[in-house]
């Protein structure tokens, strides 16, 4: 079953309705937001696996929520399906040059919704798929063996800071939320018991074990962390 998170940016309950009981059926976690600003403050602390957009949004509209999704280093990566009406057939396309994925015209049959989501998601999982051997300054990190060395001496991480460790990497330079980070390493059922903390304390062993390597590991200031790359890395 399924556990991608999505978000819909949409303001018709009806659609938001259909759209969550279907969601939810395939296995997704679904959260929602009824305008742009709040589904902009949602992507930017929840870190969506994906944004269903509609464009007719009131006060901030569909293609300036996209813009800034797509514009903030944050939310960059997070694939967009817009959702639009025939009549907005230009909109659809400076949506898609402003980086949305896809788009689906209403009305759409929640299986076509579906099957789109599962292919943008696909596309992106195949995209970010890590190495088995990541390399990088004196450190290996072997995700088919579950194992990391620094200066070919092993080091013994525990099964959350490996994960931890694996999930920054894998950002590729983004910062991830302390909130997303619970809820991607402890789960979202107990997210909302475990405090952030939890995530500080865990932070805190791994750059102890990384050493040297340890200041790739950046802290964001009330936010989170991000793994520095080297630059040819990116």
């Amino acid at each position: 079953m399924s556990k991608e998170k999505i978000l819909i940016i949409e303001d018709e309950k009806d659609i938001v309705r259909m759209l969550d009981y279907n969601l939810k059926k395939e296995g997704f976690r679904v959260f929602a937001a009824n305008n742009g600003e709040d589904g902009l403050d949602k992507a930017r602390k929840e870190h969506p696996d994906l944004i269903l957009l509609d464009l007719m949004l009131p006060e901030m509209g569909g293609l300036e929520v996209c813009k800034a999704v797509k514009n903030d280093t944050k939310t960059a990566a997070i694939p967009i399906i817009i959702l639009t009406a025939r009549a907005q057939e230009a909109d659809k396309i400076v949506g898609l040059e402003l980086g949305a994925d896809d788009y689906v015209t209403k009305p759409f049959s929640p299986r076509e919704l579906i099957a789109r989501i599962k292919a943008v998601l696909r596309r992106v999982k195949e995209k970010e798929k890590l190495p088995e051997v990541f390399k990088i300054g004196d450190m290996v990190i072997d995700f088919s063996k579950i194992m990391v060395s620094i200066k070919d001496k092993p080091i013994e991480l525990t099964s959350k800071e490996f994960e931890l460790l694996k999930i920054l990497i894998k950002a590729k330079g983004r910062v991830l939320s302390r909130d997303y980070l619970l809820d991607t390493i402890w789960g979202f059922d107990q997210a909302l018991e475990i405090q952030t903390r939890t995530v500080d304390v865990h932070i805190t062993t791994l750059r102890k074990k990384l050493k040297n390597e340890s200041k790739r590991i950046v802290t964001v200031k009330n936010y989170g962390y991000r793994f520095e790359l080297d630059s040819d890395e990116d």
